[in-house]
Order: C-alpha cells, then structure tokens, then sequence
C-alpha cells in the first residue's frame, strides 16, 4: 500500500522526537515493516542526536507525559523511569566526591575506577559504554541483564511460556493469526543469540517473509542499543558472549544446505512440500545442543505438515514396529503448553489465550461479526480447515505458491514496478463489516502462459470513495489493461467512480451463471498450474479452500464460501478470479493476431 508525504512526513517526525516503533505504529497505524523500510531507506536514525543517560530519560519522561492515550504499560515505564532516575543521581553525587581517572581504553570502551568511600584501597572497576555511535553489529560492553530488560519488559504471558521453553529441543506451536509471533520469535532469536553467541537460521515461506524476522530485529538492535545491522541474508554479530550468525532464508532447500544453529520456522502449515524442508530443518540443526521452533496458523488435514503436528508420524513408526500407540494431548490440553510423546513441546496459542494472556489488541466480539464461524475457527482458534468438501484442494493450490523476487521484471519499489507490461486488476469490494480486496494480476503474454499475482491490497474499514481512489492510483502505478468489479451492493458506487478514470472498466454482476464462470475459470487455470502468487500471501490460498458447490432452494448448482453481508471470508480468492476471468473461459480457442505485409 502506498502512503502519502503527509503520512510519511508524520512518522519522520515521531521517530525523530525518538518516538518507540511500536508507539509510532500506534498513532499512525503504518505497519512496523513499512516503518523500519523507511527508516533505513531514508537513513533517519543518522539525524537523532547523541544524548546523555539522564538528558535521554528526562526527554523520555516527558513524551510519555504528554501522550493522551497512555496505556498501562506506559504509566509502569514512567514509574521505572523515576527509580531509574533517582539511583542515576545518587551514583551521579557519589562519584563527584571520589573519582580517579583510569587511562581510556582503546576504541569503544573506556574504564573509570570508583572508589567506596572508607575503602579506597578496594577499587571497583566499572565499564560504560563509549560516548558516540556504536560500531556496527558490535554489542560488546552490554551485559546480559542490558540485553534482556528491553526485550523482557515488553512480553505477554503466553510469550513469557515461549522464552522460558527456549531450551526445549523441539517447539511446536499453532496459533491464532496476529498474536505478534513473528515479532516475539525475532527478538528471542535475536537476545538469545546475544547471550549466547549461539547461530540462528530462519526458514520461511518465501523471503518476504524472511525479510521480515530480518527487518524486526535491524530495528532491536537500533531501538534497544542503538547499534546499526549490517548484512542481508546473513548478518554476523558480536557480544562479549561471542560471535553468532543470523541466516534469514526462504524454503529452498538448495540455499539451506550448509548451515547450522537454531532453526525457526515460520508458517510451516502453508510451505509445500514439508517432508522436504523437515529434512532439512533437521539437517541444520543435528547437533544436540541445536534446537528447533515451528509455528504457524494452520491450514488444513490434508497438509503434509499435519501428521508431524498431530503426532501421526511418531505412531506410525510405533505401529511398524507392532508396538502400541501413544495417546497425544487434546487441543484444548496443549494450550497449557506439554511435552508430548515424541518429545516434541506443543503449545496451541488462540486468540482468547493471547487476551488472557495481557493482549488487548484485539476487539474479539467485532472479529465474530467479520468472520464466519468456521473462518473465524480458522483464523483465531487455531482450528483446521477441511478441504474435504471444498472444490480447490491444498495439494493444487500448493503449487501456486511462489517466491516474489522470482518475477525478474517486477521491482515493487519503483515507481513502476511493472514497467509497461499489461496488468489486470481484479477488486472485490468491502461490504458493511468486512474488507475490500485488490489483486494486481500480471496476464500471461502467450496463451496458454502462468498468471502471477504481483499485489494484493486489503483495505479495511474505509469508505467506498477512498477505495476507488487506490484503484485509481493503481492506474497511475501500473499499465492497466482491464478492471473487473464486482457491482452487487457498495462496489456499484466504487464501479461509478472508477468509469470517471477508466471508462473501459467491467462491471461483474453476481448471479448463478456469473459466479459459476467465475469458479470454473478458477478451477481451469488452478488445476493446470497456471497461476502464482507470493507464498506470503496464505489468505489466498485460504479464501479458494473454503469455496464449495451447493444448490439453491430450486435445485441449481451454485458455488458459496460462507460470503454473505455478514462475512469477509474469501475476499482475497474473489478478487484474483474476478482478473482472471477477463481472459474467457476457453483461452485455447483464441485466435492469434495475423500480420500480412506487402511487397509493394
């Protein structure tokens, strides 16, 4: 999503008055990624001013002060800043009555000698860090209780269990959607490997993903120490515990040989093949002392992935061996957090756990009325899907999935990032209580050639005239060719405001025959392995699964996926199949352009 210089200008700003991340997110709503881009991007941290510890705690004390919406935690950290404070300044007077300089040691540290008083044959040798800007990657000087405190502090309960079952060979954890665990593991990861000096590996989806472990913990570093990360996909660092290395790379096996430390999995329940990358996860940490984390929302039964989290695969092998099978905790019993049979610890995290847990972020009774239950089941109670009745199963959209920084004509950072090459747009729009979809689809330029799906855009809670306007500004970003909408309830007033634009827009009308179309096209290009899309994007994949065939009142065939004025399920699926739909059911009959010249 693209911002204004208005919005741009307003996080600037907040950063600069040193601002916490995560407080600029809450005022401005701006995502934390897009925040850490712009502040490496535009390199703001160069412009923050050095400050002494008292000068900064004073400065601290007096934003949280001035905020209007203080939460709890705010009031707690001005209560801590005040003691803070108060020791500061009784060091501050004791060390003006008996101080003798040390010589200054060389580069980032120097040492003064504090002598007590009646015992000033008893030195007491004291490090502080050196005045000015940290190498990069260089925390050394920090002790563990430093490096800690600013991670510690910031934790809810059920990621309290999470750090204290670090140690744990193997972690397995389900959980609901938007409970901060990419968040959480980045800087467990990333404090543990400062008191460690342990390796860290993260194996994602696709690398965005990836990027994203990457882009959280730049910002620890900086936020916390003030120090600068250097590295993409692999960032060496450096504490008084030792050196580790932090790997940050998508799912393919061919990039993961080679390595070895603790491995994070991210999402696993929507990476194909698991069997595969298991494997290597497994390989790359073999040692003993090596541990493993796997967390994800789940997707569906059919999985490979589901036999490891149920404990299948520990039973079949019993079972071969004619040995009888191990009863494996139920789901509500692993939101305790056990270890289970096979040795592997399994936490369910839901949604409601993450509330009684200290989480306030979300307005649970609102996201009932934005889901279907069975979404909603899905989403947040860490229930699985039953592709069972759907007419898209995993095993086929698994295919589609791929990793964005494949599409070599694609820069999402330009200002065009598809060149002049041909788009279609697909939109589905926001209805009373759920949200708008947009798919930028890329057509294949041969009959017959794979769709990739380069955007996807959610907008929620918005009015109609702001949703025709990113579409509208999508026409100014992008070459496009077709735009197909769906015109049933608010996108007719959306339709009427894009034909002011673009005249040449395709209104979509919802009726049996229309959205039969729509599913069989789906279907076609589906099953033949002709469409990507970035395998960050799970909703998709999630949206197709829960469309089924059913039959109206008078016995005709339809196709539903629990859409309706109350439901915001599927959004994503809907809006890919009405671009896709522009290039007709049967593209195989589609006459190529012939070209007859002259030989006058």
């Amino acid at each position: 999503m693209s911002y204004t210089d208005e919005v741009r200008n307003a996080v600037k700003s907040l950063f600069l008055k040193k601002y916490r991340v995560a407080e600029i997110v809450r005022q401005t709503g701006v995502p934390r990624r897009t925040i850490y881009f712009w502040i490496n991007k535009y390199s703001w941290d160069d412009l923050l001013s050095d400050e002494e510890p008292m000068q900064a705690l004073a400065r601290r004390m007096v934003l949280l002060a001035d905020m209007e919406d203080k939460q709890p935690g705010d009031l707690d950290e001005m209560e801590r800043i005040v003691g803070v404070m108060e020791r500061m300044q009784k060091l501050y007077d004791h060390q003006n009555k008996v101080v003798k300089p040390a010589p200054a040691l060389k580069d980032s540290e120097d040492e003064t000698v504090v002598l007590s008083e009646g015992d000033e044959q008893k030195p007491q040798r004291r490090r502080r860090k050196a005045k000015g800007k940290r190498r990069n990657n260089d925390f050394r000087g920090l002790s563990e209780e430093e490096i800690l405190e600013p991670f510690l502090a910031g934790l809810f309960s059920y990621q309290h269990e999470l750090w204290l079952n670090r140690n744990q060979r193997t972690r397995n954890i389900l959980k609901s959607r938007q409970i901060g665990a990419t968040y959480y593991f980045s800087a467990e990861a990333f404090v543990d490997a400062l008191t460690s000096g342990r390796n860290k590996v993260f194996l994602s989806a696709s690398k965005a993903q990836s990027d994203l472990f990457r882009e959280y913990i730049v910002g620890f570093a900086q936020e916390w120490f003030g120090v600068e990360l250097k590295g993409k996909d692999k960032v060496k660092i450096i504490s008084d515990y030792g050196t580790s290395t932090l790997y940050f790379l998508s799912t393919n096996s061919a990039t993961s040989q080679g390595y070895h430390g603790d491995v994070y999995v991210d999402e696993y329940f929507w990476i194909p093949n698991f069997e595969k990358l298991n494997k290597v996860a497994s390989a790359v940490s073999t040692h003993k002392h090596w541990r493993k984390t796997y967390f994800s929302t789940p997707s569906a039964k059919s999985h490979q992935a589901y036999p490891f989290w149920s404990g299948d695969i520990h039973n079949e092998r019993l079972r071969r061996k004619n040995q009888p099978e191990d009863k494996f905790p139920d789901h509500k019993a692993l939101e305790a957090g056990l270890v289970c049979p096979d040795g592997q610890w399994r936490k369910v995290i839901t949604i409601h756990n993450a509330e009684s847990g200290g989480c306030d972020l979300f307005d649970v009774e609102q996201l009932r009325t934005e889901y279907d239950p069975d979404a909603f089941a899905q989403l947040f109670e860490c229930r699985f899907i039953d592709d069972t009745a759907s007419i898209f199963k995993l095993s086929e959209l698994e295919k589609a999935l791929c990793e964005i920084s494949d599409f070599r004509d694609f820069d999402p950072e330009s200002d065009r990032p598809f060149g002049n090459y041909p788009v279609w747009i697909g939109y589905d729009p926001s209805r009373t209580r759920d949200g708008a979809c947009i798919a930028i689809i890329a057509p294949p330029l041969k009959p017959g050639g794979k769709f990739r799906v380069l955007e996807k855009i959610t907008l929620k809670n918005v009015a109609w005239q702001y949703q025709a306007a990113c579409i509208q500004d999508l026409c100014q970003k992008y070459n496009v060719e077709y735009i197909g909408i769906d015109v049933t309830g608010p996108g007719s007033g959306v339709f009427d405001l894009v034909q002011q634009f673009y005249p040449a827009a395709t209104p979509i009308i919802y009726s049996i025959d229309s959205k039969t179309r729509l599913v069989l096209k789906a279907q076609d290009v589906i099953t033949s392995n002709r469409i990507q899309w970035d395998a960050v994007h799970s909703d998709i994949a999630a949206g197709f699964m829960t469309i089924r065939r059913t039959t109206t009142g008078s016995g005709q065939i339809t196709y539903v996926a629990d859409r309706s004025e109350r439901t915001g399920h599927a959004d994503a699926a809907w809006a890919v199949m009405h671009a896709l739909i522009n290039e007709g059911l049967d593209y195989r009959q589609q006459r190529e352009s012939t070209y007859i010249f002259s030989d006058d």
